[in-house]
């Protein structure tokens, strides 16, 4: 095998980038953006001056600072890119058609799917940092068809969550954050029989998605498994086995 440098490049591996806002936001691992969170590399770009809020309800930020810090990532060696936001579906078609790399900038790109494979009466329930910052159009955007199958809640009035994701204190009660999740993701299960399956939009919810699903009984998607999803396809292996 003969290797070849690449233009302006410093590393190599072909890592995932990821697209993060200016944040004061402790990481824990399962956060995207706690490199440990993954098994296999990442990188990171800042997206300055965007916020979460600005992504959510009626708002459309500027796109030119998510494309520019999506080029820088591509001019990195980032072989696909995932979204540190789940609200960034607002500037996926702009970011896809940008970048030559794959784009998933948000968990809801998985919502499709989730109800193509799931029976026709059941549906997904989505737990957003804020439930009114979701909205149809950001489901519309994310290529969902149906939203009467959306099942829609929040972390709204969640003291540990609110205080340490929202308002940005810098520290988080782990504990007390997961005992939030877990509540939440139980009434949203309760409250709808046909509820099959949950799908964190917010990316600081996924270290609690064990806890939770111990507790419903449900598949649990988020930002992770739609990184590890598209790892998988990124990069194959041999199979190894007994024949």
């Amino acid at each position: 095998m003969i290797y070849r440098a690449r233009s302006q490049q410093l590393g190599y591996g072909r890592p995932l980038g990821i697209l993060v806002l200016e944040e004061h936001i402790p990481c824990p691992p399962g956060v995207p953006g706690n490199p440990t969170t993954f098994d296999f590399p990442v990188c990171y770009e800042v997206v300055r001056g965007a916020a979460a809020a600005d992504l959510g309800g009626a708002g459309s930020p500027d796109p030119a600072p998510f494309l520019a810090a999506g080029h820088a990532l591509v001019a990195r060696g980032a072989a696909a890119i995932v979204g540190g936001c789940g609200l960034m579906i607002v500037h996926q078609a702009a970011l896809a058609a940008a970048l030559a790399v794959p784009v998933m900038t948000s968990s809801l790109l998985q919502l499709p799917w989730l109800l193509a494979m799931l029976g026709p009466a059941a549906r997904v329930g989505v737990i957003a940092s804020r439930a009114r910052n979701l909205t149809l159009r950001h489901l519309a955007l994310a290529g969902v068809t149906d939203p009467a199958r959306i099942v829609i809640g929040g972390m709204d009035g969640q003291p540990h969550f609110q205080a340490a994701i929202c308002e940005e204190t810098g520290e988080l009660d782990f504990a007390g954050v997961e005992a939030e999740v877990v509540a939440v993701a139980a009434a949203l299960a309760a409250r709808d029989p046909a509820i099959a399956a949950l799908v964190f939009e917010c990316v600081d919810l996924p270290p609690y998605a064990a806890a939770a699903q111990a507790a419903v009984g449900l598949p649990i998607f988020d930002v992770t498994t739609l990184a590890r999803f598209t790892q998988s396809g990124l990069v194959r292996r041999p199979f190894q086995g007994i024949y």
